[in-house]
């Protein structure tokens, strides 16, 4: 049979609403039906009959409209009397259409108003000799009707008065025909109405009928089942709780469902209260047990009843030989004679399954049994079990027994599911027996200790004693404690003070290196300009000797004036001053610069310089490019100066997750650039590579070192990476070369950072792509700088002297004041300087309160005016600018630079 049809609740219920809609839909259409038809039938009242009484009467009126002026006529003779003669004469034939229109489908009324027309008819041709001009004239004469010899077809009053009573008489009798008729069709409609209320009135009680038959049938159909869930609920929840009736249902509906819900609970609460009653029962078979081999004994036999095993063995966890077992306790139908192959004696966690089912903490459940496994026997014979089940005994997660059956039928899952529960109980009251017996081994052990103890109280008697004398000896002790913890209090105050004077030396330590910074780049500035100048020899009065000469002194200041920037870099370093302004790297872009600043050392130096890049490196990166740059080339120098022959390679690429949380622990970064730099150099010895990347370090600290240099170039290196959020790694091996990789994160920079990343490229004078050289090259075209008035304010000569020819060289018109004080004098008489090159410290008024003074005439409100300074702090380029400065440039000046400066404010 097929499956049954489902038919639900919503359905029935849309069916009963959808028929009760269908008989009203019915009910409404015939009441339009009906109401329409009375509609129409009165309308034809209301327009035909009353349109019929209507022309009768014009019809009756024309006839006496031409009666009363034909009369008027004959008696007078005056014409105007024949009007309502003519215009009655006219018209009654246009109502006599009309009305034989509107009665034409009745013959009678037909043939009555052929009739009146007849006598119509007859009566105007009685008239027409009447209205004879001739009579017309013989009346004119003024004499009576009638009298005179020309007197023609006199009127017969009394006759056409005849004619005239006739005439009305018709019409009278159409009338009352129609108004008969108009009485009938008003009757018609009356009984239509009384048999429409009736009619509504059957058809309203049979939809209430049928109606409420249909809400009853559904409403049955639902609540009767309902009923019977109920009913079934309630006796579930009876004292009885009888749960062997079920409900039965032949409708497919929501019902049904609920019907076969409740059954579902039905049988559950039965294999519930079957699962209660058998553990109940296990847990009183094993009350009172105070050892496991009962224990163990009892249960197996208890389990082998409940679940239909036929074999069954029980194991608990045991130590032997100091590792943790499985030994067994009890056993049920087990062979003796076979205890060597059936049933072994122990197990070690993980060995066998059993000792398997103990580590993994999990049942094993086997169905497809082998025919060697296991026998059931008997004493008729022996059969193979169909189903082997291996549980394990927790108490608190951990397996205190196993225990394993054997069966001739398949577990069920009901079995299974009481074997849970019981296992649940089961792990407690074998810990609690557990327990019972090792509390009966501490009684034991208590009461043999309990006789050791009063042995030994007599010995600690004389103990006390001794612990007199040791407290003394820690309250002592306690004192000394006292008095050095007040000792390292005092300990600690010497040490905050001795922080607070580091930080003023290292206060000290900046402004000394910045005092010596001004001091060093003064000299240097006028030593690198000069140098410059001889070597480009524009005036070609040197020798290539001395033209060599002049390179070499401008190489050693440049040499002199890196050794002065990696002692304040290292000085900025410790004392955090120094700037990180993070950035967009062109990753892609980093060979071609490495090869333009190191291809030609490669060459000079007969190394092969090899560059290799990953190809999942982005070509777009976040950090201090400027910072970067400076790492590499530190390490790339390093590579060159100490490698002879051989090459250096350059890898780029990015860190692996394993990478990142070696070298980088704390990085909260998804992306890190790794640029290692190997050499095939001289390498470095184990022993001294634990303080290469300390300053004034090297691994040859000797005066006679073959090598050279100041050992600030890795630990400047290592501060760097450090700021960039990153570190330097190195692996050496002395004769064979040395790898150094920097691993430095991406950094989003904040807005802050990229408008000082955007300021810093507004006055950045060596733009890269040619970009500074090719505008340089266009204003130096337009001669902007040739007869320019410049005003340069320094208190030293030779700074002086060097700009003053630098400048003249160019077609300016140098002045020259030597302090704050002389500057403004000379802005007072000559009011036409373009631009002035202040110097900030001088002797008298430094250059801060020139440019101060300066800016409060209104005058010199947009005077170009570029600062000087031998100082190269962090803080330095701020406090020009809010002093006044234009922009910036520090000592030692570089002429091209200088220049392309000066071209920008005077353009």
């Amino acid at each position: 049979m097929g499956k049954k049809r489902r038919f639900g609740i919503r359905s029935k219920i849309m069916l009963g609403y959808i028929f009760i809609f269908v008989c009203i839909s019915i009910v409404f259409t015939l009441v339009i039906n009906q109401v329409t038809s009375m509609q129409k039938d009165r309308n034809y009242i209301i327009e035909h009959d009353f349109a019929v009484h209507t022309e009768i009467n014009n019809i009756e009126k024309f006839v006496m409209d031409m009666e009363s002026g034909q009369r008027g006529y004959l008696l007078t003779g005056d014409p105007t009397y024949l009007e309502p003669y003519l215009n009655g004469e006219s018209k009654w034939r246009q109502s006599y259409m009309k009305l034989s229109q509107l009665t034409k489908e009745n013959t009678v009324q037909e043939q009555s108003l052929q009739g009146i027309k007849k006598s119509i008819e007859r009566w105007v041709m009685q008239l027409s000799g009447s209205t004879d001009p001739k009579m017309k004239k013989s009346a004119g004469s003024g004499g009576p009707i009638g009298s005179g010899a020309d007197s023609v077809n006199p009127y017969d009053f009394y006759s056409g008065k005849q004619n005239v009573e006739d005439i009305r008489s018709q019409l009278d009798r159409f009338r009352n025909i129609e108004i008969g008729l108009t009485k009938d069709r008003a009757k018609l409609l009356d009984d239509q109405n009384s048999m429409f209320t009736r009619s509504m009135f059957v058809m309203l009680t049979s939809l209430l009928i049928i109606s409420l038959a249909a809400a009853l049938v559904i409403s049955q159909s639902i609540v009767g089942t309902i009923k019977q869930v109920t009913k079934s609920i309630l006796k579930l929840s009876s004292f009885k709780r009888d749960h062997s009736q079920r409900i039965h249902v032949t409708m497919n509906d929501e019902v049904k469902d609920l019907a076969d819900a409740t059954n579902m609970l039905l049988e559950n609460h039965e294999e519930m209260e079957w699962q209660q009653r058998k553990l109940a029962e296990v847990v009183h078979v094993l009350q009172g047990i105070s050892d496991m081999e009962t224990l163990g004994s009892t249960f197996i036999s208890k389990a082998a009843e409940l679940f239909g095993a036929s074999f069954g063995l029980f194991y608990l966890r045991s130590s032997y030989k100091g590792k943790d077992a499985l030994e067994r306790i009890a056993a049920y139908a087990m062979m003796m004679d076979h205890e060597d192959d059936i049933g072994i004696h122990r197990f070690h966690l993980g060995e066998g399954l059993v000792g398997q089912c103990a580590l993994e903490k999990r049942m094993f459940h086997f169905t497809n049994v082998p025919d060697h496994y296991v026998k059931i026997t008997s004493g008729l014979g022996a059969v193979r079990a169909q189903s082997v089940l291996i549980v394990p005994i927790l108490h608190n997660n951990e397996v205190i027994a196993v225990m394993e059956l054997a069966s001739l039928n398949k577990f069920t899952h009901q079995q299974l599911e009481l074997l849970e529960d019981i296992l649940n109980v089961l792990g407690t009251i074998v810990h609690s027996v557990q327990t019972r017996v090792e509390v009966e081994r501490l009684l034991r052990e208590y009461q043999h200790m309990t006789e050791e103890l009063q042995i030994q109280t007599e010995e600690l008697q004389s103990q006390q004693e001794e612990l007199h004398m040791t407290n003394e000896q820690l309250e002592e002790h306690n004192r000394c404690a006292e008095e050095r913890s007040k000792e390292l209090e005092r300990i600690k105050v010497a040490l905050e003070e001795h922080a607070v004077q580091l930080q003023l030396s290292s206060r000290y330590k900046s402004e000394f290196l910045a005092n010596m910074s001004h001091e060093f780049r003064t000299p240097l500035n006028s030593v690198l300009i000069l140098s410059q100048m001889l070597q480009e020899n524009k005036l070609g009065n040197l020798s290539l000797d001395e033209q060599e000469y002049a390179r070499v002194i401008h190489s050693s200041g440049t040499d002199l004036l890196l050794l002065i920037d990696d002692i304040l870099d290292l000085s900025k370093v410790e004392a955090g001053k120094l700037d990180i302004h993070i950035g967009e790297l062109n990753v892609k872009g980093l060979p071609s610069l490495i090869r333009s600043q190191f291809a030609k050392v490669a060459e000079q130096r007969n190394l092969f310089l090899h560059i290799e890049q990953d190809l999942r490196v982005p070509e777009h990166f976040y950090t201090d490019e400027q910072r970067l740059s400076q790492i590499l080339k530190n390490l790339l120098s390093n590579a060159f100066k100490f490698t002879h022959e051989g090459s250096v390679h350059v890898r780029i690429g990015l860190c692996d997750d394993d990478q990142i949380a070696r070298f980088l622990p704390s990085a909260k970064y998804d992306q890190v650039l790794a640029i290692s730099v190997s050499d095939t150099g001289i390498g470095i010895p184990p022993d001294k590579q634990a303080f290469i990347f300390e300053p004034f370090r090297q691994a040859d600290g000797t005066t006679n070192r073959k090598y050279g240099g100041t050992g600030l170039g890795l630990s400047i290196s290592r501060e760097l990476a450090g700021l960039l959020g990153g570190s330097i790694g190195m692996s050496s091996e002395e004769g064979v070369g040395s790898t150094f990789t920097v691993y430095i994160p991406s950094m989003e920079p904040s807005v802050s950072e990229f408008q000082t990343a955007w300021d810093e490229a507004a006055v950045a004078y060596d733009a890269p792509q040619g970009m500074q050289d090719e505008h340089s090259v266009l204003l130096a075209e337009t001669s902007i700088l040739r007869g320019r008035n410049v005003l340069v304010v320094d208190d030293d000569v030779r700074n002086v002297f060097v700009l003053s020819n630098a400048f003249e060289n160019e077609g300016m018109n140098v002045s020259v004041a030597h302090d704050g004080q002389e500057c403004l004098d000379i802005l007072q008489k000559e009011p036409q300087i373009d631009l002035v090159l202040m110097d900030m410290m001088m002797p008298v008024m430094d250059g801060y309160e020139a440019m101060r003074m300066i800016r409060k005439n209104a005058r010199y409100e947009h005077l170009p005016i570029i600062a000087i300074t031998a100082k190269a702090m962090k803080q330095d380029r701020d406090i020009c600018l809010q002093a006044g400065a234009s922009d910036y440039i520090s000592k030692p000046l570089k002429l091209n630079q200088l220049m392309s400066i000066m071209r920008v404010w005077l353009a």
